[in-house]
Order: structure tokens, then C-alpha cells, then sequence
């Protein structure tokens, strides 16, 4: 399928042009003859639906009924978001349409967002790597508010855990594209991290200095790695695998809430926190929630309030996963929604 007309829909307007590609190749026009149901009221089916041409008929409950026309304003954002179905979808006349795989969108999002969120706030990382000697990283790893937040065995644990990796100029620590194996710190020495697009080129995304650790995004959303990590110098990393970080530091610093703790937690005084895309959030949302996007997040956390609490979501969990993480190596009190939207009952379902 055609990458201009996928980028007329939200939110796949929001993807990179390598991400667009690959969905584009996985994406096929289909037909829907007239009288023929889309899909029908009470369906699970995990796709989202995009109107192309044609006419369709969204019946609900009782007399809820509704057009939708091809072209229109409407038809750039997903038919029908609520799981399962609120409406049946018949077509009244020949229609065209395309289906998009929610989990693979959901990846592909997550991995935009995950590689835009290393660009940000360098300075502070730079600034808190040039404090005192690089050699005593024990203390500099503890500077993070994360292991306020984990019990001191676990502290004791990782220490362990970790092992020394000493890496030389130009080798790569980190290769795009492949499973998340370790969580590295950089005790001694500097690297770059790159970002390879499709056609090759290589997009080069922050400098990190000794003092900074890397490589927890696809540990905690269990994606692929989304970018290049390279040797600019000798060094030393400390290094501990994912089994080992998942238990103890994902595991005790996650904190996940159902839909219903949520809404009496708002109830007292906590916030929604929606971490999608601004299109994605205008398209639907839980009613009185914030919107700051999974890549803006380290920028924008200052703005969040540390006396507050936040309850974290997105449309699957695996964004607001890395969100809550990052906020609370940040001192905040984070707290993931179990599931995401798509998990919400029907009577629970965000209004668009």
C-alpha cells in the first residue's frame, strides 16, 4: 500500500517514514461488497479500521445509528475504537477499506517514541556524568531516584549482578533491531547512539558519557532495540541481563494499578497521565487526563508535579511501561494502567 495515503490517518501520521514503510508493506486495500457487515457489534477482533471510499452504516443500541462516508474527516481515525464493538459496520454501497494489526502499530509507536526520547534532555545526563571521579560508578549509579524506590537487598543484588565489560573504540555494544539482552552503565569511556533508517543512512542520536546507563526501553517493553549503541572511545561498561533487571528493578519499581483502583486513586487526588500520541489522545481519551507523548517525557517531567500521584497509560501497557519507569528514576510516584484502553470494559470506555 501507498506510504502518502497512510499518512492521511491518524495515528499513522505520526510514524517515521521506515516504520510507515514496513507497515505499508504488511497493508493491503480490500473491498466490501454492499449489504456486507465490517464488523459486527460485540466483536474482539484486535484491528483497526480505515474507511477509504464508500458508504457505511454503524448500527448500535436501539436506535443509535450513523453514516460514515469515505473521505471525510471522520474516516482518518480508526472505525470504531471501543473493544469489544459497540456498533455493527454495514456497507451501503461497494466500500474500500484497510486493516491495521493493533499490536504491530502499537510496536511500531512505542519504537518511534523509545528512539525519540534518547534525544532529550542530554544536558542533565552530560552534567550529571561530569560529577566526581567516573571510577567510584557505584555511587553514580546510586544518584539515580530509582533505587529509592527498590528494597536494599535488591540494591546489594544488583551490584552482584552486574558484571564489568571492558569494550574497545568502534565496537558495538548495542545493534538495532535485535531482542534486549542486557542494561548497561558506562563506568569508564563514551559512545554514541545511532539510528539506521531503511535506506541505510544513519542518523546519529546523543553522545552518552560516563555515568549514564542505556538499554533499559526494550527491556521494560519488551521490543526490539531501536537504535545503534557504538564504542567513541576505550571504556568499561558494567552490564546485567534481563532477567536480572526485570527482577530487581522493573519488577519492584512498576507499580500497576485495574481501572477501577485508578478511578478511585483520581478520586483522591492522582492524575491521568496519557502517554500516546497527541492525535491518538484527541481521538479518545480517559476524560481529564493530561497528554505528554512517551517521547517528550524527559523533557517534560519537570512540569509534572512530585507531590502528586499519576496514573500512566496508553493503548496496550507497553508505552506507559517505559513512561512510568522514567518517571520514577525521576522521583515521581508512577503508576501503569493494567492493560491500557483496550483492556477497559465496555461500560468503563473512554469517550472521543
Amino acid at each position: 500500500m501507498n506510504n502518502q495515503v497512510l499518512r492521511q490517518f491518524v495515528p499513522l501520521n505520526e510514524l517515521t517514514s521506515d516504520n510507515l514503510q514496513s507497515l505499508a508493506q504488511k497493508t493491503r486495500i480490500e473491498t466490501l461488497a454492499k449489504g456486507k457487515a465490517l464488523f459486527k457489534r460485540g466483536d474482539n477482533d484486535n484491528f483497526s479500521y480505515y474507511l477509504l471510499s464508500g458508504e457505511l452504516l454503524l448500527l448500535g443500541e436501539g436506535s443509535d445509528r450513523k453514516n460514515i462516508l469515505g473521505g471525510t474527516a471522520p474516516t482518518r481515525f480508526p472505525l470504531e475504537h471501543h473493544r469489544p464493538r459497540r456498533y455493527t459496520a454495514i456497507a451501503e454501497s461497494d466500500c474500500h477499506f484497510f486493516r491495521v494489526d493493533n499490536d504491530m502499530l502499537d510496536i511500531l509507536l512505542t519504537w518511534d517514541q523509545n528512539a525519540g526520547m534518547m534525544v532529550a534532555d542530554l544536558d542533565a545526563e552530560e552534567g550529571a556524568a561530569n560529577e566526581g571521579d567516573e571510577s567510584d560508578w557505584m555511587t553514580m549509579m546510586l544518584r539515580s531516584e530509582i533505587f529509592h524506590r527498590i528494597p536494599p537487598s535488591n540494591i546489594q543484588a544488583v551490584f552482584m549482578r552486574m558484571e564489568s565489560l571492558p569494550v574497545g573504540k568502534g565496537e558495538v555494544v548495542i545493534r538495532q533491531g535485535t531482542d534486549g539482552d542486557y542494561y548497561y552503565f558506562i563506568q569508564k569511556g563514551h559512545c554514541v547512539v545511532t539510528h539506521t533508517t531503511k535506506s541505510g543512512k544513519e542518523i546519529k542520536l546523543a553522545e552518552l558519557e560516563a555515568g549514564t546507563g542505556f538499554g533499559e526501553e526494550a527491556l521494560i517493553s519488551d521490543n526490539k532495540r531501536n537504535a545503534n549503541v557504538t564504542m567513541l572511545s576505550d571504556g568499561v561498561l558494567m552490564r546485567m541481563a534481563k532477567h536480572d533487571f526485570v527482577e530487581l528493578l522493573k519488577a519492584p519499581v512498576l507499580q500497576t494499578v485495574d481501572y477501577a483502583k485508578a478511578r478511585k486513586m483520581v478520586a483522591e487526588g492522582a492524575e491521568w497521565l496519557d502517554v500516546r500520541l497527541e492525535s491518538e489522545h484527541k481521538n479518545v481519551a480517559i476524560p481529564g487526563s493530561s497528554n505528554i507523548p512517551l517521547y517528550l517525557l524527559r523533557l517534560k517531567s519537570r512540569t509534572l508535579d512530585h507531590d502528586r500521584k499519576y496514573i500512566v497509560y496508553c493503548d496496550t501497557g507497553r508505552r506507559s511501561a517505559s513512561a512510568a519507569y522514567l518517571l520514577s528514576e525521576r522521583g515521581y510516584d508512577a503508576y501503569v494502567l493494567e492493560g491500557g484502553l483496550r483492556s477497559l470494559q465496555k461500560e468503563e470506555s473512554p469517550t472521543a
